[in-house]
């Protein structure tokens, strides 16, 4: 079986280290290959010296257009399964295991999510359901955050945080949307694959251990560093809905009510914080625009 480790990465040169090791100890792994998406830290020196790596160099396109690149050769390589991840998670020794012995069991399972752990604690994001009908309620429906979960349990959703991914899935669904640049690109896969007739199954034995980060900043240091990722959080989660979204109102009021509370924000905070500013507003509502009409790819008027 043909097994292939895709990591994507921009400097995090150590974390990137440790998450080497983790995959190295996983077996039967074919191969690793690590899409460099232009780090200036050392990265790409590090991996030239690393004998036993694939490594992909190219401009830093973010997370979906290196996962489209790692995806794309890994598939173009023929490998039978596709394990995804960013440089930021470490899985156990025994993870990959974990996941082969339930894909023995679905052959319907187009995708298997390993569980996550965050200092120690369960971590998830996965869920159950897509409500593309409610515009006043969530996309994502059955959380596994609200539950307990200790057998391999059907989702519709994960993160691009260990996805085991089979080659029929790459064949029938394709690639990432490499035109999403960050957020929403693991969400779009999904719900793709879902529509495409596959199951997703989480795995709560296969273990990864997730960084964790931010955690000594306050609330106006830790907007300012995630500021620039707003614009992208909310076009992209436009773009799903609108692009998605059942009937007129979950393709205009659900961004709609999602970028409200982002400027409501900036309004307010602006005045005696430095996190937000009075341009940002413009820049949100930008955004918001750019998700309805379906514009993505890298943007130049990013907030920063």
């Amino acid at each position: 079986m043909n097994i292939i480790a895709v990591v994507v990465t921009f400097n995090r040169l150590e974390l990137l280290k440790r998450n080497i090791g983790c995959l190295r100890q996983n077996k039967p792994l074919t191969s690793i290959v690590v899409v460099n998406n232009g780090s200036t830290d050392g990265t790409a020196s590090w991996l030239d010296a690393q004998k036993d790596l694939t490594v992909i160099h190219q401009a830093n396109v973010g997370g979906s257009g290196g996962f489209y690149a790692g995806m794309d050769y890994a598939y173009k390589a023929g490998a039978d399964w596709v394990w995804c991840m960013d440089d930021d998670v470490f899985p156990r020794a025994d993870c990959l295991e974990h996941l082969l012995k339930v894909a023995a069991t679905c052959d319907d399972a187009g995708i298997l999510a390993p569980r996550r752990l965050l200092e120690g604690r369960i971590f998830t994001n996965d869920f159950q359901t897509y409500n593309l009908t409610n515009p006043f309620a969530s996309m994502y429906g059955g959380k596994l955050a609200k539950q307990t979960i200790t057998a391999p349990t059907e989702i519709v959703g994960t993160a691009f945080e260990g996805p085991f991914i089979r080659r029929s899935t790459i064949e029938k669904v394709g690639l990432p949307n490499k035109e999403l640049f960050i957020f929403c690109d693991d969400t779009d896969y999904c719900l793709r694959t879902v529509q495409a007739g596959f199951k997703i199954v989480y795995v709560p034995d296969a273990l990864m251990d997730k960084e964790k980060f931010f955690s000594n900043d306050n609330w106006s240091q830790r907007n300012k560093k995630k500021k620039w990722k707003r614009y992208y959080q909310v076009r992209n989660s436009t773009y799903l809905n609108h692009h998605y979204g059942r009937n007129a109102a979950v393709r205009h009021l659900r961004g709609f009510n999602a970028v409200s509370g982002y400027i409501l924000v900036a309004f307010f905070t602006c005045l005696f914080a430095d996190a937000w500013q009075w341009s940002d507003i413009g820049k949100l509502w930008k955004a918001y625009r750019d998700g309805i009409d379906e514009k993505l790819g890298i943007m130049d008027q990013t907030i920063k």
